[in-house]
């Protein structure tokens, strides 16, 4: 469930116009700098004149980057154990849908904001049911800017939701509505659609979607919520438009001959790492799993050492892939190494004379992935790239040594 934190009704940012201060002298030396020179952006028009700021690039791996954004929407629905399926469909004309049978976003009015709280949701910055509460015990959404911001960097969106005996639609264009949300007709189904259609305004270097790419990431996401059914199906050449607001939540019973991928694994991240050293020999065959709790961070680990020497450890932040690591990696890189000289010391493997392993010896070969997830999680950036939550460093050190 989404809904609004107190904040003021209308965003704004400020830039200073560069076009108009003098490039030869400072602007307090020429006297040119002054409140005109200020420029103030409202609403989402910030999102659009700085996209770099929100989704890292507006290059292939920002374009990319959208459709993350919408899809941990639904799963953030599936890991709180309110949804089951996410599909996933690229259709003609770079149009991209994505629906859930989560709880469906809200539509009644919000007193703050004083319009339908989906409305709120997709058109308002920091506005999202992340921020406390009881909408999400866990999510990858912290900034409350995701789906808002590909509103945004979207030509044309439609929000679709199915609750309460009916379904409602609402269309936008650039980030702004082109209507109030309008009743679509009655349903007796539970969920939400998002479509968008990436701005070439805005990703100049065309919205040719990687379905490969598409695919790698959403098997990924799969075995992280275990009995989770994520399906990704290309229609790009299949002709197929897309429905009527309210006509249906998925579409895949229409799109049989198109290219798809169905995932659904009930071994999580056991079944993740079996995945990854399917062409590799292991060292040992079983493989090392762990799931705890420690002072309210949740931490799942699984681990198997390969003939290799290179290694592969995926670091994830409810749920979000941090390519930059952070605290959890840290904490886990400390525990490893201490767990393993202790282990090498007794069994006799390590003498005295012998120097302890070093925290690089300990990873060649490892194929690993480390999970944790949190209430209150603090990312470094935007993209969320890199975890910043230091009570994730405590507990993985904790629960693996």
């Amino acid at each position: 469930m989404l809904e609004c934190r107190s904040k003021p009704e209308r965003a704004f940012y400020i830039f200073v116009d560069k076009n108009k201060v003098k490039k030869d002298k400072p602007p307090a030396q020429n006297g040119s700098y002054s409140a005109a020179d200020i420029t103030v952006l409202e609403g989402l028009e910030a999102v659009r004149r700085r996209p770099g700021m929100y989704i890292g690039t507006t290059g292939p791996d920002g374009l990319h980057h959208l459709i993350s954004e919408v899809f941990d929407n639904s799963r953030d629905e599936a890991m709180g154990g309110f949804s089951d399926d996410i599909e996933v469909v690229l259709l003609p004309e770079g149009m991209v849908r994505v629906a859930d049978n989560g709880r469906g976003i809200p539509v009644d009015v919000h007193k703050q904001t004083k319009v339908s709280a989906l409305e709120t949701v997709m058109t308002t910055l920091h506005a999202g049911g992340k921020f406390g509460g009881d909408g999400y015990k866990v999510s990858g959404g912290l900034h409350g800017v995701g789906v808002s911001v590909v509103n945004a960097l979207s030509q044309y969106m439609r929000a679709e939701v199915h609750r309460d005996g009916a379904s409602y639609a609402q269309e936008y264009a650039r980030g702004k509505r082109k209507a109030a949300v309008k009743k679509a007709g009655p349903s007796k189904l539970s969920g939400t659609v998002i479509s968008f259609s990436p701005d070439r305004e805005i990703f100049t270097g065309g919205i040719e979607f990687d379905f490969d790419k598409i695919v790698a990431h959403l098997r990924e996401q799969a075995y992280l919520v275990k009995r989770l059914r994520i399906t990704v199906i290309d229609a790009r050449k299949s002709g197929f438009k897309l429905p009527d607001a309210g006509k249906a939540l998925y579409i895949r019973s229409f799109l049989t001959d198109c290219p798809s991928q169905a995932f659904y694994f009930e071994g999580g991240l056991r079944s993740l790492i079996a995945f990854q050293n399917r062409h590799q020999k292991p060292i040992h065959k079983n493989i090392f799993y762990v799931e705890k709790e420690q002072d309210g961070v949740q931490v799942e680990i699984a681990l198997q050492y390969v003939d290799d020497i290179t290694s592969r450890v995926l670091p994830f932040a409810n749920n979000i892939y941090n390519p930059d690591g952070g605290t959890h990696i840290t904490g886990f890189r400390s525990a490893l190494t201490r767990t393993l000289n202790a282990y090498a010391r007794k069994a006799g493997a390590l003498k005295e004379s012998e120097e302890n392993f070093t925290g690089e010896d300990v990873l060649e070969g490892l194929s690993c992935v480390v999970s944790v997830k949190l209430r209150e999680i603090q990312f470094e950036g935007q993209t969320k790239s890199k975890l910043g939550s230091v009570e994730a460093r405590a507990a993985v050190d904790t629960i693996f040594a």
